[in-house]
């Protein structure tokens, strides 16, 4: 692959909702610029771009991946993304190394929920945005009615640059508004046209609606229109790219990925309109102080990067992908990275196509790269030469909303599991591995069911390791409300030295979570010697209490009395008394369960409000507050719920909202359970 300059360079995320057909639009460019001599399918699991093998198992998008497009003496690098909501990391991957975005949705089920929220994204960072409409030649796309509703949702920007040309119901090509031509297509070929007679109406009122906003983007060019002179096709296209860079204009292509068809018009609207790498604005700050500073993009400057993605592959070993935004990225070298203050020894670098490894001598500001075994540099990491002292944005991941406890299927995989998972969460950081020291499970906290299931897949098929999901077990406790003053005797002849040990113990609420442990004994009845270990018998019982078994807390407990003998007594006398204290005291002074109670926080359209309170009213939750929030146009409902009601929130949120609803939850405190509640863990603790 030949080198090209920053300004024959554009760097694309395709985005959508899943099963868009981003994916074969993808392959559709590289069968278009002769990268492939035929289009892979998704469905036979043979396409460039989803080459892993959960994406041909599954048929969809799981991570991101990057196809280069060589076009009419330009490089587009294509970043195909996924599109279901479990696999937002690779979203936000691939937007921190494009650009620009290119929103793909369906002509037959118009703007869905995933459009919406990876057209959010776009805008939050900030990237120039342009639509394509696919599967146009469907019997059941409609463009005019998708047009209206991606105006109503995406607002008045949304900008129409063709217009199907249909024939007895049927798609057959399109025309161009911009430069007022049109294309029919008859099977894989298409032949240019006159406009057709009766689709003025039709048309006139689109183009007058880009001149306007043609306009829009210059003083003179408004004068000019409201004087009634026809711009010029420079003036047109200077303004389209200025009005698409500061979000003015948001350009409607449409087509069909699958039959080839209006790709390469919309292929030459990347070219023409969307914005060059130096024409974007990159800030960097300042490695020791944090200040922002704009970072000069030309390949004369010194070099300045950021990984975007990591590829975990147990026979390669670890990938990085990366952007270079100054200067260039040369195999054999060496960079710093100054998030890890370390040196990294470059090897070879390459371009990428789907899996393909491309070789390249170096990677040129503007560009995307990948070299193969760095040593501490993870996603998001700069990479730059030493002397920069800059460290570029890096990426901001979702919270884990899913838990799951995994086990082994056999025994003594325990370490691999935990090798194998590290491993992935470098491919993968919007996944976790937690290791739970109470309840001794291994958790993976992801974005889904889907998620999840897609971790332990891989798990298995990279590393080899089967294992089990299961309900991450609810750390409750168990404290009293009642207060007892028991005694506790442990005495065992069985010649020579016996064991003996004699207290009495007041149990009752305390202060603290921890175990309080306070002494009133009189006239030596136990020796002080012994002290320490009655409280350490008390502190060892404490962690399993009388009812289920867990651990007790804010507990008092206050040694008053006992009896020793000079020959059998003995600490472990002792510690064993107190146990024997503790377990008819608790039981003499009202037990009871408390379970974890957290604040959930949920940002929900106003529409589904009534049932999101009766679905946290379900959940044994109080509201504590709601109103509008200043996220994205949602509403805010605040709420305290116990823990063991939230397992699968996140899926069922996701189903009332559609995917719109997100949400946030942390633990507060324990609070005691209802009867009916203790009754269930007591049976069940009872039952293991």
């Amino acid at each position: 692959m030949k080198e090209y300059t920053m300004d024959a360079i554009r760097n694309v995320a395709v985005m959508g909702h899943g099963k868009c057909g981003k994916t074969t639009l993808t392959e559709a460019m590289l069968f278009n610029a002769k990268s492939v001599d035929r289009m892979g399918k998704v469905a036979d699991g043979n396409t460039v771009t989803d080459y892993d093998g959960e994406e041909t198992k599954r048929q969809f998008s799981i991570s991101t991946a990057i196809a280069p497009v060589e076009w009419k003496d330009m490089k587009y690098n294509i970043i195909d993304t996924p599109g279901f909501f479990d696999f937002v990391g690779g979203v936000k991957e691939g937007l921190r190394a494009a650009d620009s975005a290119l929103v793909v949705l369906s002509g037959r089920s118009g703007v869905s929920v995933g459009t919406e929220q990876v057209f959010k994204y776009a805008k939050q960072k900030g990237v120039p945005t342009m639509f394509f409409v696919n599967k146009i030649d469907d019997d059941r796309a409609d463009y005019t009615k998708t047009l209206e509703e991606m105006k109503t949702v995406f607002g008045k920007s949304v900008t129409p640059f063709v217009y199907p040309i249909q024939e007895d119901g049927e798609f057959k090509g399109f025309v161009d508004i911009v430069d007022m031509t049109a294309r029919r297509y008859d099977g894989i070929y298409r032949v240019e046209i006159p406009v057709p007679e009766g689709m003025a109406d039709v048309i006139e009122p689109l183009r007058d609606m880009i001149m306007e906003a043609v306009a829009e983007t210059d003083e003179a060019l408004m004068v000019k229109y409201f004087n009634g002179e026809e711009f010029t096709f420079d003036e047109i296209k200077q303004a389209i790219r200025t009005g698409i860079k500061d979000g003015s204009i948001y350009p409607v292509y449409c087509g069909s990925g699958q039959d080839n068809i209006g790709v390469r018009s919309l292929m030459d609207g990347i070219g023409k309109y969307l914005p060059a790498p130096s024409e974007i604005e990159e800030i960097a700050r300042k490695a020791d102080n944090g200040e922002p500073v704009e970072l000069v993009q030309t390949a004369e400057e010194t070099t300045a990067a950021v990984v975007f993605k990591t590829i975990a592959d147990p026979y390669v070993g670890k990938m990085s992908l990366f952007r270079v935004y100054s200067g260039e990225v040369k195999g054999d070298s060496v960079l710093y990275n100054p998030n890890k203050d370390a040196n990294e020894k470059i090897g070879k670098v390459f371009n990428l196509c789907g899996k393909k490894q491309l070789e390249a001598k170096s990677i040129k500001a503007g560009d995307i790269g990948a070299t193969a075994k760095l040593e501490v540099t993870k996603t998001g990491d700069t990479l730059c030469e030493k002397g920069k002292n800059i460290i570029l944005t890096g990426i901001e991941f979702p919270a884990p909303v899913l838990s799951m406890a995994v086990k082994p299927q056999q025994k003594g995989d325990e370490e691999k599991i935990i090798g194998g998972l590290t491993k992935l969460t470098e491919e993968d950081p919007t996944f976790t591995v937690s290791n739970n020291t109470e309840t001794k499970q291994t958790l993976i906290n992801g974005q889904g069911e889907q998620h999840i299931d897609v971790i332990v897949s891989k798990l298995k098929n990279k590393y080899g390791i089967n294992v089990v999901l299961e309900e991450p077990v609810v750390p409750y406790r168990e404290t009293i409300k009642g207060k007892a003053t028991v005694e506790g005797k442990h005495k065992k002849q069985s010649g020579g030295h016996g064991q003996y040990g004699h207290v009495k113990i007041e149990f009752e609420p305390g202060i603290s979570e921890e175990m309080i442990f306070e002494e009133k004994v009189f006239g030596g009845a136990v020796p002080k010697n012994y002290f320490p270990a009655v409280e350490k018998g008390l502190r060892d019982s404490c962690q399993k209490g009388v009812l289920a078994g867990y651990p007790v807390v804010n507990l008092k407990a206050t040694l008053l009395d006992g009896s020793y003998h000079p020959v059998d007594s003995s600490e472990m006398a002792f510690k064993t008394a107190a146990s024997i204290a503790y377990k008819e005291g608790l039981k003499q002074a009202k037990p009871v369960i408390l379970e974890p109670i957290g604040y959930l926080k949920v940002y929900i359209p106003e529409s589904i409000m009534g049932d999101v309170i009766g679905d946290i009213n379900k959940r044994r939750g109080q509201i504590m507050g709601m109103g509008e929030s200043d996220k994205d146009g949602l509403n805010m409902v605040e709420a305290e719920v116990p823990m063991s009601e939230m397992f699968k929130y996140a899926t069922d949120l996701r189903s009332m909202s559609r995917g719109r609803g997100v949400f946030s939850f942390e633990f507060t405190r324990y609070e005691q359970a209802p009867e009916n509640i203790s009754a269930k863990i007591i049976a069940a603790a009872n039952v293991e």
